[in-house]
This record gives structure tokens, C-alpha cells and sequence, in this order.
């Protein structure tokens, strides 16, 4: 049997024209998916069991002492988030408020000053599928497509045929910035090699040379002023110029800072032509982490419940700043892999407090873990709600059944678990 329309949660990219073969109950072939989509597909399989102190365990046991850790605790964290449904996002939300804990998602230490960027200059962007169709100039800042959303290319951007744009790559002219030549850079009519930690000054150049303003200097940012000017005058002429931006805006020297200058820029160039900005997001569901986050607390990410309400302070109640300064004493982990990404001196306290890891592999945090709970992984034996990257919510199915709950599944449980230990708590005084 052939499923059609299946959506694929590697990367924000979500790309959902996908067939997936099935046969006894098991997953034999993928169409269309890049290596990395097609091996999530066809690697899932029930292959882990839950463990306590890196012993095999009951899942009813496991969960027991995942809520003992969890009760325990008087400033626990809840992190990841990232590529799990938003349904079991919900779930997570709801555990972190019960607990009085802290709640971040890997966003904040990617994306997360883009975010606060666009809450001081609000984000002029549009759909995929209206730059697959309409954009005629493709700029990508600080992001290697190529490597990172592989299909990117042929469903959004470069290669995509569409309404306005029925030849595909044809139709477009496609400018790279960033500080080093990439897979994303070859391919492209223009590469702009700034200098590392640059972009706010070449933001700014640009700002002032669609103006009209003159520019002193005869390499502003480490590029030919005459270039820039090129590509001003690029953005200015084009029917409809779309802005992809990523990590090397965000993570580099000035931060949200850089993105205020970039949004600022596309909102200015909207008295030429049609131009928006779009954030490349990495995992398949960080953007709904953050549209789940806003919508339950009001915040997109790093929310603190220990005064009973939400609270919102980047640097305050983020993973990174929680785990490096030693501040929390136990950590549910659902949806990311802190101990492989995040710096030695958070993975250092990670290791010398209780950690609970739910997820449907083994990883490097999982090693240093008290318990581990597998799930199934979503969209391919779960079925659960993501966000593309453009914020456009897609459904991801269940297409096989490997006998593991979901995300959703096991927070809930370990959510109603803890409730009662509350309450049992409390009718004792």
C-alpha cells in the first residue's frame, strides 16, 4: 500500500508530498524525501525500552520515578520541545505550570533573537507558497539551505515553479550573504563574503543605500561598496524579493540587534516593491513550540512558572542561562538533545542533577539520564499537528504502529501522575 500527502518532520521545511510504501505493517520505501527524511522514515522501529539508572524498566515504573524526580525537584526545567506535536507541546505546558517549573525550547538559543526582534519591529513575511509563486529575487542571509532543508530549493524557493514563476530557477536571480562560500553560495548568481560579525554594518550600509544615502568607505562590512550597491539596486527593481535568514544572523555578534536592522530593511523596501523576510527554521516543529508557547502563556519561549503566572526573561529563565549558572536541580528533557548542542558548562550541570529524557531514540543526553521513556516518533508512528517554518500548521500522520505511546501520551500520564501525588499531598495537612 502507497500513502500519499505525507508530511515529513526532519526540518521546518515540513515538506508534504511525500509517498511512504507500505508492507506488513512495516515502512519498505520513501518517494520523494531527501536522505536524511527518507532514513527518519525508514529507521523507526521499537528498538528501546524504558530504563531507571540505566537498567531496564517497566514503562509504569519508569514514569513512577520520573514523577518522584519531578515532585522532588524545587527548580526544575522542562526543555526541547522542538520535535514534538503541538498537541504534546500542550502537554508539556501544562506539566511545567503544575510544577511551578521552567519551560524553554531549543528556539531560544537559535532563533529566539529573531523572535524578540520581531517584537520590536513586528516581521514582514508571507507564506511559502507565496514566495514559491511570486519571488522573482531570493536572498539568503546566514543560511545554507542546501545542507540544512535540502528540498528547500525545489519546493520553496530556487528551483520552484510557480504562478509568476513558471520556469523556476529561470525566473530568478538568488543572492547569498553570509561569511564563508557554502553549498548555498554556489549556487547562486550573486556571494557576498562578509566578514564575520559584520552583518550589523552591512545592514546598515544597505538601509542607507536604498535611501539614496551616500556611504563612506570603500569596503564597508569587507565587501566593495559597488556590490552593495548592486544589490540595493536588486532589491529595489525586482517584482517580489523574499529574505531568508538564518542562524548566522542570529548567532552572531549583535543578534536580535542584526535582525531589527534586517526587518527594519524589508519593511523599508516595501515604498519600492514587494519584498518579506522569512526565518529558516531548523527542527520540524520549533515553530510550533513557539506558537504553542505564545497561545498557552503569552510568551514564545524561556516561560517561568514558579510565582504561579507566567514570566518572560530571555537570559533569565532560558536552558542556557538556567543550566550555566547551576540554577535548576532536575531537568525533563522531550524533543532535543541538549547534551550534544548546548555548552560544556550546561551539559557539565546536566550531569550532576537528575535528568528524564522522553524520546523515540537514544542520544547523548539519554547517556547521562536516571530515566529514559521511548516514544513514538510523530509522524511516523504517532500522528500530531507542525508548524512549518512560515508558521503554516500542517498534519503529520500515523502511518505505522510500533507498539510505543506518543509524546503526548506519556506527558499526559506523567502530568496526571504527579496531580494526584499533589493531591494526596495536600489532603494530608
Amino acid at each position: 500500500m502507497v500513502v500519499g500527502d505525507v508530511v515529513c518532520t526532519f526540518c521546518g521545511s515540513l515538506c508534504d508530498d511525500l509517498e511512504v510504501e507500505l508492507e506488513g505493517g512495516s515502512i519498505r520505501g520513501v518517494r520523494r524525501a531527501c536522505a536524511v527524511g527518507r532514513a527518519k522514515f525508514l529507521a523507526a522501529r521499537d528498538t528501546a525500552s524504558p530504563s531507571i539508572n540505566g537498567q531496564p524498566a517497566s514503562p509504569e515504573a519508569a514514569l513512577e520515578e520520573a514523577a518522584r524526580l519531578l515532585l522532588r525537584a524545587g527548580y526544575p526545567l522542562i526543555y526541547g520541545l522542538s520535535t514534538i506535536p503541538a498537541e504534546a507541546q500542550k502537554e508539556a505546558i501544562a506539566l511545567a505550570e503544575l510544577l511551578g517549573a521552567n519551560i524553554d525550547s531549543t528556539s531560544s538559543h537559535c532563533h529566539g533573537p529573531s523572535t524578540m526582534a520581531r517584537q520590536q519591529t513586528g516581521l514582514p513575511t508571507c507564506s511559502l507558497g507565496e514566495a514559491k509563486n511570486r519571488a522573482d529575487l531570493v536572498v539568503f542571509w546566514g543560511s545554507n539551505p542546501a545542507e540544512s532543508s535540502p528540498r528547500h530549493f525545489v519546493r520553496y524557493s530556487v528551483g520552484a515553479r510557480g504562478l509568476l514563476t513558471p520556469q523556476g530557477r529561470k525566473d530568478r536571480t538568488v543572492v547569498v550573504v553570509d561569511v564563508r562560500p557554502t553549498a548555498t553560495a554556489r549556487l547562486a548568481d550573486e556571494f557576498l563574503q562578509i566578514a564575520p560579525g559584520q552583518d550589523y554594518e552591512a545592514l546598515t550600509v544597505l538601509r542607507a543605500l536604498v535611501k539614496g544615502v551616500a556611504v563612506e568607505g570603500r569596503h564597508p562590512a569587507g565587501v566593495p561598496v559597488e556590490r552593495w550597491a548592486r544589490l540595493a539596486e536588486l532589491m529595489k527593481k525586482c517584482r517580489y524579493g523574499a529574505v531568508f535568514f538564518g542562524m548566522g544572523l542570529t548567532m552572531s555578534r549583535g543578534r536580535e540587534a542584526n535582525l531589527e536592522l534586517l526587518l527594519t530593511l524589508v519593511k523599508e523596501l516595501n515604498a519600492y516593491t514587494r519584498f518579506h523576510a522569512l526565518p529558516m527554521r531548523g527542527h520540524g516543529n520549533v515553530a510550533g513550540s513557539e506558537n504553542v508557547l505564545a497561545w498557552q502563556t503569552g510568551f514564545p519561549f524561556g516561560v517561568n512558572f514558579s510565582a504561579g503566572y507566567p514570566r518572560f526573561n530571555p537570559g533569565e529563565f532560558t536552558a542556557v542561562d538556567l543550566l550555566a549558572r547551576g540554577e535548576v536541580d532536575a531537568c525533563l528533557v522531550i524533543g532535543a538533545d541538549p547534551a550534544a548542542h548546548l555548552p560544556g558548562t550546561c551539559v557539565r550541570h546536566l550531569a550532576s542533577i537528575p535528568v528524564i529524557v522522553i524520546d523515540p531514540h537514544p542520544n547523548l543526553t539519554a547517556s547521562l539520564a536516571r530515566v529514559t521513556i521511548p516514544v513514538a516518533p510523530a509522524g511516523v508512528a504517532a500522528a500530531g499537528t507542525f508548524y512549518r517554518m512560515d508558521n503554516v500548521p500542517l498534519r503529520a500522520k500515523k502511518l505505522v504502529d510500533l507498539g510505543l505511546p506518543s509524546d503526548e501520551e506519556v506527558l499526559r500520564r506523567l502530568r496526571e501522575r504527579i496531580a494526584r501525588a499533589e493531591d494526596r499531598q495536600r489532603s494530608h495537612y
